[in-house]
């Protein structure tokens, strides 16, 4: 399978060129940007982009959607039916199996960062939008995040019960595989109980909390779990907003 990826510079928001072999059709996953580069991947493979496979709607995946379709000649972009309201000029693809132009994939329901995140399973490869990152996972208080409990579920029911091999794809920088965040991931580590929760008290927004997980993201900076208020509310947040208290 060829896979091409463009990084967008300043969102490092990635879109992929997706085909099962040169010569024939592909698809986009996701539409940030840039578009220049997929336009060269384009060619130099000789495929025939048919459609754009959109995991959500925020801005940084959809951005550059209008561009690729006059660059790249296609007219089909697909999303789940809530994140296709939200865009707007997108077909609503329902989670399940599907096929476009003779390319065989899987849509899963992946909810959490977004109510209707979709991740898509092309010949045994996931693309997971912003749901799970090598070393880290999606935010819940995005446009549209449907929760903690739906982003723990839809990484440890749905893309980690992958097979172990299973290469990953996510929707900002680096790709990563399945048992490799299994082993090494701070936050599953945690939901796994291979490691001990942080336990140190903080504030998140002047709000009080117990940290859970404070871990590198993916743009360098920090990516935290955290336990609001009495009620012990589970949230995954920047760390930027998090103050440790001494």
């Amino acid at each position: 399978m060829i896979v091409e990826r463009s990084l967008h510079p300043d969102w490092l928001s990635c879109t992929y060129l997706v085909a099962p072999a040169a010569d024939g059709p592909a698809l986009l996953i996701d539409a940030g940007g840039p578009v220049a580069p997929l336009v060269r991947a384009r060619e130099r493979h000789r495929l025939d982009v048919v459609a754009a496979l959109l995991t959500h709607h925020h801005h940084d995946h959809v951005a550059a959607l209008d561009d690729l379709r006059a660059a790249l000649g296609f007219e089909r972009a697909l999303a789940h039916p809530l994140e296709a309201a939200r865009i707007g000029g997108v077909e609503a693809l329902k989670p399940g199996r599907h096929e476009v132009a003779g390319i065989a994939f899987s849509a899963l329901h992946t909810p959490g960062h977004t109510d209707g995140m979709l991740a898509f399973v092309v010949d045994g490869a996931a693309f997971c939008g912003d749901t799970l990152f090598r070393g880290s996972v999606g935010g819940v208080r995005a446009p549209g995040a449907s929760g903690y409990d739906d982003l723990r579920r839809s990484i440890l029911e749905v893309l980690l019960a992958l097979p172990p091999d299973t290469r990953l794809y996510p929707g900002h920088t680096d790709p990563t595989t399945v048992a490799e965040e299994r082993e090494h991931n701070p936050f599953v580590r945690v939901w796994l109980g291979k490691d001990r929760p942080d336990g140190r008290r903080c504030r998140v927004a002047g709000e009080e909390a117990e940290l859970v997980v404070l871990a590198r993201d993916y743009d360098g900076g920090y990516k935290a779990w955290v336990r609001l208020g009495q009620e012990r509310r589970d949230e995954i947040v920047p760390g930027s907003i998090v103050e440790i208290e001494a």
